[in-house]
């Protein structure tokens, strides 16, 4: 088993930044792709970021190119999602998940939440207007 810990949530204002921390103990894979994904109320759970086990390989939805930046430490066994000129639309519990890493560019494919085998339990990023 593979328990992942996020922490860093919290309530900040529109075109504030937040830097979310995803911890991962246990069983943890000897190379593994971690992604980040939000829900909001009565919505669906949308695909964040992914980055690869070198972190040479990052992916990103549309919604938050250019504005968040996913990074990890291995030596810490921790991934980050830094998170600039956040808007109130960016207010959900975000989650950090993982699978193994096989190699490759990571492709569009980490946006399913299917493909994470472990998920944290949630952090809530609150953005006031």
């Amino acid at each position: 088993q593979v328990q992942l810990v996020e922490s860093g949530g919290g309530l900040v204002q529109a075109g504030g930044s937040l830097r979310l921390s995803c911890a991962a103990s246990g069983r943890t894979f000897s190379s593994s792709v971690m992604g980040w994904f939000r829900q909001a109320p009565g919505k669906e759970r949308d695909f964040v970021a992914a980055i690869s086990w070198s972190g040479g390989s990052t992916y990103y939805s549309d919604s938050v190119k250019g504005r968040f930046t996913i990074s990890r430490d291995n030596s810490k066994n921790t991934v980050y999602l830094q998170m600039n000129s956040l808007k109130p639309e960016d207010t959900a519990v975000y989650y950090c998940a993982t699978r193994p890493d096989y190699g490759g560019n990571l492709g569009s494919w980490v946006r399913r939440a299917s493909e994470y085998n472990y998920w944290g339990q949630g952090a809530q990023v609150t953005v006031s207007s």
